[in-house]
């Protein structure tokens, strides 16, 4: 995938309404200081188009990236920052919701989990809310720089377990430090966008995600 052209195009509060987009979208979950924005950067290949900051629950509001007048990129607001009111997050878990529910170009939900934890009740709550609302998370385990590579298996497989993923469900390592696995999320989108492609590359991830869940049973 070559990216020739971004562009924050819409911004969403609270009360604002949906834009009636007619391009494909594919939102980005998880919860604050997971590392959405700086997926969505390397994504677009620039260094910090999309803001980032070491102070959790920064996005306050749904952005809206234009990306080669073909597809937007939908980075939604952070969720599970303490500091927050409760009735800040209820607001913000309205505003994502009616955008799940709403939207009628979303054709993928990416959603991000720290990969050195365990999933959070978070995460799983959101993980459960996405396919409540009809989509498959394509799940980005982030940070993946920060443990060995010997330990990534062991990881996803924590992951798999605490969120209950379904058979198949792909899961994709990523380092937003040395772009590890940038290339699988390229193929996610490639594939969506190409629907000749999309067959051919989506089985490839899960039949690597089915091996892996093969493997981690073996154990």
């Amino acid at each position: 995938m070559k990216i020739k052209s971004v562009n924050l195009e819409t911004v969403i509060g609270i009360t604002s309404k949906l834009p009636e987009n007619t391009l494909p979208e594919f939102a980005f979950a998880g919860k604050s200081n997971v590392g959405k924005s700086s997926l969505i950067n390397a994504i677009m290949n620039r260094k910090s188009y999309a803001r980032t900051s070491s102070q959790p629950g920064k996005t306050q509001t749904i952005n809206f990236y234009n990306i080669n007048e073909e597809f937007y990129l939908v980075d939604l607001p952070g969720y599970g920052y303490a500091k927050v009111s409760q009735e800040t997050k209820a607001k913000w878990g309205k505003m994502i919701e009616k955008y799940l529910r709403r939207s009628e170009q979303l054709k993928a939900v990416f959603l991000l989990i720290d990969i050195r934890h365990d999933p959070s009740a978070n995460d799983r709550d959101m993980y459960e809310w996405i396919v409540h609302n009809g989509f498959e998370p394509i799940i980005i385990a982030t940070k993946s720089d920060k443990i060995s590579r010997g330990q990534i298996d062991k990881h996803l497989k924590a992951i798999r377990t605490g969120l209950k993923t379904r058979p198949g469900t792909v899961m994709i390592p990523f380092s937003s430090l040395n772009k590890n696995g940038l290339d699988k999320v390229y193929e996610v989108l490639d594939g969506y966008l190409n629907p000749a492609m999309e067959e051919t590359a989506e089985s490839d991830l899960q039949d690597e995600s089915v091996l892996q869940e093969a493997l981690n049973t073996e154990e």
